[in-house]
């Protein structure tokens, strides 16, 4: 997906800065109460298996304006509004009462059983999820390989940057088997494959105006490559 999102390479939006504008010596983990609230919410609604394991295509679908103007937090709580309504556990009318409609039956929130207890709530942030995968299928490309990064303009989600599209670059590691993303976060199979550390010359993405002893190393998956 193109969207505002991606914007690695982009100019005209200035400086990374934080919320405040100013780096700050001892950052807090979060800077007001609701933020550490929604993080709790997200996981444990997210324990109960009712919602997609990713937020990134909900957050993806939000309107580049408000994307732009609202803090990490904010987008997070557009995100997990939007796949709470869609799953049926909470309604509009719900979340702006701030309150379940009891007794509802066409429209009304799904009633279930918490999904942790405080015991397991305590635990739940140490879980950590497996990433690296098994797999007998062997890399593509070996190390050294010249690589071109596809020209792809997906719908949905992917993690194949716009400013690499249709550049060569040369793979550097092999760093194993992962769940594809561009599938995975939808829920459409994890369809495995090879991921690569693939150099890529400053000159090459940038022009003549780079710096030659420059480069960019990127974690690509099997099918955003192909033979250079």
């Amino acid at each position: 997906m193109n969207g505002i999102h991606d914007m690695g390479g982009m100019q005209g939006f200035g400086p990374v800065v934080t919320q405040q504008k100013v780096p700050e010596p001892y950052e807090p983990v979060f800077h007001e109460p609701w933020e550490g609230r929604l993080l709790a919410i997200r996981r444990a609604v997210g324990a109960t298996g009712k919602l997609p394991p990713a937020l990134r295509p909900a957050i993806e679908s939000l309107p580049p304006a408000d994307y732009l103007r609202m803090s990490y937090y904010q987008i997070w709580y557009a995100a997990v509004v939007e796949l709470l309504v869609a799953s049926g556990l909470i309604t509009r009318e719900e979340l702006a009462a701030g309150k379940s409609a009891q007794g509802c039956v066409n429209g009304g929130s799904i009633e279930s059983a918490g999904a942790l207890n405080p015991a397991e709530a305590a635990l739940f942030p140490f879980r950590v999820p497996q990433v690296m995968l098994r797999t007998a299928q062997q890399p593509r490309y070996p190390i050294g390989q010249a690589v071109r990064a596809r020209n792809i303009n997906p719908p949905g989600h992917t993690r194949l940057p716009r400013y690499v599209r249709g550049r060569t670059g040369v793979v550097e590691r092999i760093q194993g088997v992962q769940a594809f993303p561009d599938t995975h976060v939808c829920g459409n199979g994890e369809n495995p494959q090879h991921v690569y550390s693939v150099r890529f010359a400053a000159r090459e993405l940038w022009g003549e105006e780079a710096s030659a002893r420059d480069s960019v190393y990127l974690d690509l998956w099997e099918d955003y490559l192909a033979p250079a």
